[in-house]
């Protein structure tokens, strides 16, 4: 299976925190569904490029999350999510990408109704 992952290499986010959150994306999203096999751990590493290491700290954190289960010799599957659990993951992720964005707005000076501006302009043209 080949996952929708992109990387950004021009980006600050370490390459582990890009896959990492589109993968609990994907998840939570319910566009993989529980019981799908996920590539394995040498293959999603070529596939994106980066170390065997990343992908099995990716793996192995969202294991601990809950969000996906190693099973010794068959591979990485995604785990049964429930709603409620899956509903807190989605808004956390959402949280976290707008306090980023303040954070980056405030180091270049972005004023709280700049800010404001930004985030009305940029709901309104993608909920049109």
């Amino acid at each position: 299976m080949r996952l929708p992952i992109q990387i950004n290499e021009q980006s600050a986010e370490p390459l582990y925190h890009q896959i990492k959150v589109q993968l609990r994306a994907l998840v939570v999203s319910g566009q993989l569904t529980e019981g799908t096999l996920l590539p394995s751990i040498r293959e999603l590493a070529q596939t994106v490029k980066c170390s065997v290491i990343t992908v099995k700290r990716v793996y192995s954190d969202l294991e601990t999350e809950g969000l996906l289960r190693t099973r010794q010799g068959t591979g990485t599957y995604v785990a049964q999510v429930g709603e409620q659990e899956r509903d807190r993951y989605r808004l956390a992720a959402v949280i976290e990408a707008m306090e980023l964005a303040v954070v980056a707005g405030k180091r270049v000076q972005c004023t709280e109704a700049e800010l404001e501006t930004i985030f009305k302009e940029t709901m309104n043209k993608h909920f049109e």
